[in-house]
């Protein structure tokens, strides 16, 4: 039985198979972290939400998740499941936030009051990111210059499966030096 459990909060559009998930998933797994992935309820629903739904929905799923979870509890969450931040600030669990919803005040709020440290992790030409936001939140930030909102780049393929190979590389190096040192 594993003392840490990983948390995976989907995008509204993807499952927590999703390639940025996996490989931060994967990552906290390398280091001996039970993987609980989260399907939402209603798979459909999440692009039909208004902004102001969208935590209230979120959050009842993911605080069900961390129930079902034992040891330490890291959350992993994409765009969407950054309306978790609300439970992560609640519970002061570390997070890393996958292209966070940072134009949402529910998601901001969250990330405000945590108290564990947190990875933020997107692309400047992202239209719900803010590097100044994300910089004043955290020290973690990963941020790739004309990356969007799934950190693909322009160009191809390859340039976009290599921002992949970097972010798993900051998940990595945050779980490894900050959260699991």
């Amino acid at each position: 039985m594993t003392s840490r459990t990983v948390v995976v909060l989907p995008g509204g559009q993807n499952g927590p198979t999703a390639p940025l998930l996996m490989f931060a998933s994967d990552a906290a797994e390398q280091r001996g972290a039970a993987v609980l992935p989260v399907w939402w309820d209603d798979p459909g629903r999440p692009p039909t939400l208004t902004e102001q739904e969208r935590g209230p929905w979120v959050l009842p799923q993911a605080t069900k998740a961390v129930a079902g979870a034992t040891g330490d509890v890291l959350l992993i969450g994409k765009s969407f499941g950054t309306y978790g931040s609300v439970l992560a600030a609640e519970r002061g669990l570390p997070a890393v936030w996958l292209t966070p919803v940072l134009t949402s005040e529910w998601v901001v709020d969250g990330l405000r009051r945590s108290t564990a440290p947190f990875l933020l992790v997107g692309g400047t030409a992202d239209p719900l990111w803010d590097s100044a936001l994300a910089r004043e939140l955290t020290p973690y930030v990963f941020e790739k210059p004309g990356a969007d909102h799934g950190m693909y780049v322009p160009g191809r393929l390859a340039a976009s499966a290599a921002v992949l190979g970097e972010v798993a590389t900051a998940v990595e190096d945050f779980l490894d030096q900050v959260v699991w040192r």
